[in-house]
């Protein structure tokens, strides 16, 4: 599984929505460049997208994206050199770790970013994907990019940052 490049200006901006949204959970669509025929490069995320979470019940726990929003993703980037390679969500006072219903609604090859998200804090991030041959979800590096010079920090949804 390959690792995910994610610029900081993204996290701020997954965090922002992860902090309006509490007490519920956000959502939205991950865009990157195409992957490189190396399955050991980055996935390199270029642009996030919030999306409505329209579960239909309590979204403190739960989201949903409207697979019509998903197909008006996948147009906005027809005939680029980029692609919808995942999504993003909140887990509103738990881990930033999917949960039981993440894993029975994921697909394989996306990337899910999870940010654990308090009434005062966004303490942890993680990049995982669904493994095709046993339907369980793996971490996988998720290397955030700073705006200045340096190179990505590799950071862990256990590790708090």
């Amino acid at each position: 599984m390959r690792p995910v490049l994610l610029p900081e200006p993204l996290v701020r901006e997954i965090r922002r929505h992860a902090r309006e949204a509490y007490p519920d959970e956000c959502c939205g669509i991950l865009f990157a460049t195409a992957d490189p025929p190396d399955p050991d490069a980055p996935r390199t995320v270029v642009a996030v997208q919030r999306a409505a979470n329209e579960f239909d019940g309590e979204r403190r726990r739960r989201f949903v994206i409207r697979p019509d929003d998903l197909r008006l993703a996948e147009r906005s980037v027809e005939g680029t050199d980029r692609l919808v390679a995942g999504f993003y969500h909140s887990h509103p006072d738990h881990p930033a770790r999917p949960s039981g219903f993440d894993q029975e609604h994921a697909w394989p090859w996306y990337t899910y970013v999870v940010v654990g998200v308090t009434a005062t804090d966004t303490p942890a991030i993680g990049a995982f994907e669904l493994g095709e041959s046993d339907g369980t979800f793996r971490e996988v590096p998720l290397l955030l990019v700073p705006d200045g010079a340096g190179g990505p920090e590799k950071v862990s949804a256990l590790g708090v940052r």
